[in-house]
């Protein structure tokens, strides 16, 4: 029996993966503050607090010694800039969209075999710099690139995942747009079934949909015209 622990399982993404890898006879995990009810069991926890997560780990290998995929799912929205935003926003955009992912992936170790999987669900917003969510996702995916690197020599390999806006409970998308920018909203189950296929392809990191990479290009190599442009359309968040 394949076993995978699914972190924010609750709902969104988390949830559409949880039923998606149960469509394929995984045995799944649900991680996460509310109950999971796409996931064959539930272990309450809060990624954000590392204790929590360390006693949940521990209850969840007490079960399964052997974890075949982890993701790293957790996230909270965190729109707004540094200058206004309020502190305890800043903080648990850091404390769970990256040390969430820290934590977890400590805490699962023991149980990640060689031939393990790992998935961390990063975000566009980490590719570019919008903000306290853009920030604390630019460091959950410069933790997930570091990681694929460590884990490399246990034959642990790590898929990053960098979706675009999608449409879930904790992040609405669609009436924040008008046409056509709603037409680069996707839903969860459309994100489930491309990190299931990256998985299978051996991926090592993708952008979901595809069409959000020049976002990221634009970004690396040319940052300055990039901050003209925020500056001009007065873009504040993502």
């Amino acid at each position: 029996m394949q076993v995978a622990v699914v972190t924010g399982a609750s709902s969104g993404i988390g949830a559409a993966l949880c039923r998606a890898l149960r469509e394929r006879d995984w045995h799944v995990v649900g991680h996460s503050r509310s109950p999971a009810p796409e996931a064959d069991e539930h272990e309450p926890c809060d990624v954000s607090d590392r204790a929590a997560v360390d006693a949940a780990a521990a209850a969840v290998l007490g079960r399964h010694p052997r974890i075949s995929l982890l993701v790293n799912n957790a996230g909270v929205a965190a729109r707004g800039l540094f200058i206004d935003a309020e502190p305890e926003a800043i903080e648990a955009a850091i404390e769970t969209n990256y040390l969430g992912s820290v934590w977890c992936l400590r805490a699962f170790l023991p149980g990640l075999a060689p031939g393990s999987q790992l998935v961390n669900i990063v975000s566009v917003a980490g590719m570019v710099a919008i903000g306290p969510y853009s920030a604390a996702k630019h460091a959950q995916l410069a933790f997930s690139r570091s990681v694929a690197v460590e884990l490399a020599p246990r034959g642990v390999s790590v898929l990053t995942v960098n979706p675009g806006f999608v449409e879930t409970p904790g992040f609405p998308q669609r009436a924040r747009f008008r046409f056509p920018l709603r037409l680069l909203i996707v839903d969860p189950p459309f994100v489930a079934r491309r990190i299931l296929a990256a998985l299978e392809r051996g991926r090592s990191e993708i952008v979901v949909p595809r069409w959000y990479r020049p976002a990221g290009w634009s970004q690396a190599l040319a940052p300055g015209l990039v901050a003209r442009v925020r500056t001009h359309l007065d873009i504040h968040d993502v």
